[in-house]
């Protein structure tokens, strides 16, 4: 087998088995929170059958490890069982199918926003390094870095909704009924989530240009007499992205935490705003199905990520 199909096997085999592990981690810790399920779904003054009965419908009557094997199998087949105190007793899976588009889109959006400008930022305060471009790119990273999402979130209500009334203050189109109206409705929303990633990458690439062109290869390069753009883009810009593109896979993690907030704020009914929705319900297996798609979405992006990086220098497969 090719050294970087072994590469891509043992990524995958990673990341397979960091979601089981984070899994067992996030079961163990529901399991230790207080109270019980049935008692949550049906009140303190249910009888003792109507207990036994919820239990054994849940998994919830067999000794620990009996009902992690069955909750891990259900969940290696997309199957999270159902919902205890949301939506009616719904199988989760289907759930979570109708709310995940929502969330993909928006933290897909953001990051593109957040790549867009910190492309041109970065790109041109590392360019114009000490010259009055490159104090503004970075004041306004430094600026960008430290507003919070929630925050701009209602600085951007304010200005964009309720002031010049461009885009709506609350609501989401989801993309599956309306692309156009995603893309509209979920501006706000990802630009607040977009905001702080872009001031971290326009930092990352401004930095990572600038030791790159100091370089020997660079050095070389120029002696040889090639042009300036020539050199810029093939020796300076495609060896400056690996540690910006995994800075963006590192990032992922943080997205997903802005996302619970910003959806909650605009809206928005995805995952995050699902996950919170569970949490004050004590929906313990909607909470775990939900933990699990987002583990499973941050191992996703760091493999894409680590592919990424080894196209860009395939010396890493090695």
């Amino acid at each position: 087998m090719p050294t970087a199909l072994l590469y891509i096997a043992g990524r995958l085999a990673g990341a397979l088995v960091t979601i089981v592990v984070g899994a067992l981690v996030v079961y163990l810790v529901m399991k230790a929170a207080p109270g019980d399920p049935a008692l949550a779904v049906l009140g303190d003054s249910a009888t003792p059958d109507t207990v036994a009965a919820f239990r054994s419908k849940h998994n919830l009557d067999g000794p620990l490890w009996v009902q992690f094997w069955i909750w891990l199998n259900g969940m290696l087949r997309g199957d999270f069982g159902l919902t205890l105190t949301i939506a009616g007793g719904m199988p989760i899976s289907g759930l979570i199918a109708t709310r995940l588009p929502a969330t993909v889109f928006v933290g897909i959006y953001a990051v593109l926003i957040a790549v867009a400008v910190s492309m041109v930022m970065g790109t041109l305060a590392a360019l114009k390094r000490g010259r009055a471009a490159d104090t503004i790119a970075t004041s306004v990273a430094v600026l960008g870095i430290s507003m919070p999402d929630f925050w701009l979130s209602y600085m951007l209500v304010f200005a964009f909704a309720l002031g010049w009334r461009i885009f709506p203050a609350y609501g989401f189109t989801s993309p599956m009924e309306s692309l156009p109206g995603a893309f509209y409705s979920g501006f706000l929303p990802a630009l607040a989530i977009a905001a702080p990633m872009a001031a971290v990458f326009t930092r990352m690439l401004r930095t990572a240009l600038i030791d790159t062109a100091g370089r020997e290869y660079v050095l070389v390069a120029q002696s040889f007499g090639f042009s300036k753009p020539f050199i810029f883009r093939h020796y300076i810009f495609r060896n400056a992205l690996i540690p910006y593109v995994t800075v963006i896979g590192l990032q992922i993690r943080y997205l997903l935490g802005g996302v619970v907030v910003i959806e909650r704020i605009f809206g928005i009914q995805g995952i995050g705003s699902l996950l919170v929705d569970a949490a004050f319900a004590r929906d313990h297996p909607t909470v775990m199905a939900c933990t699990v798609v987002f583990l499973g979405i941050v191992m996703t992006v760091n493999v894409i990520v680590d592919l990424i990086c080894v196209a860009l220098d395939p010396r890493r497969s090695t």
